[in-house]
């Protein structure tokens, strides 16, 4: 079960679509782990993703480095931030907060209408 949940998650996560909600989700309720060893598990499994995915979108040209730097530095900020906070919370409100978080996140993602963006035309193809 554990080698599934693995192969999904990093299926997830080199997507983009959030494969640390699956395996902190399954480690949780599944696995019957607290909400501070499950993130810890699922920073340490991010990681290979991470550099593996990092590496296929700079071979393919999909990295945005006027995005990516000044994001990646809010990002460090962010974790330290998060880290101490976490410190300091309970693992049961941080067990909610994460929930909260996954469900604004999924109703964001169902309810919240896109905007169609005009097609972009190949670039070898003729106009």
């Amino acid at each position: 079960m554990q080698f599934l949940i693995g192969i999904l998650a990093g299926l997830t996560a080199a997507l983009g679509l959030g494969g640390g909600f699956i395996l902190v989700i399954y480690l949780t309720t599944i696995a019957g782990m607290d909400q501070l060893q499950s993130q810890g598990i699922n920073l340490l499994f991010f990681l290979p993703i991470a550099i593996l995915a990092l590496f296929i979108h700079a071979k393919n040209k999909m990295l945005d480095w006027k995005v990516l730097l000044p994001a990646v530095l809010a990002g460090v900020f962010g974790a330290g931030a998060g880290f101490f906070l976490s410190g300091w919370m309970e693992t049961q409100w941080l067990s909610k907060c994460f929930a909260g978080f996954i469900f604004l996140v999924g109703c964001k993602e169902l309810f919240h209408r896109k905007q169609k963006q005009p097609r972009q035309a190949d670039p070898g193809q003729k106009t």
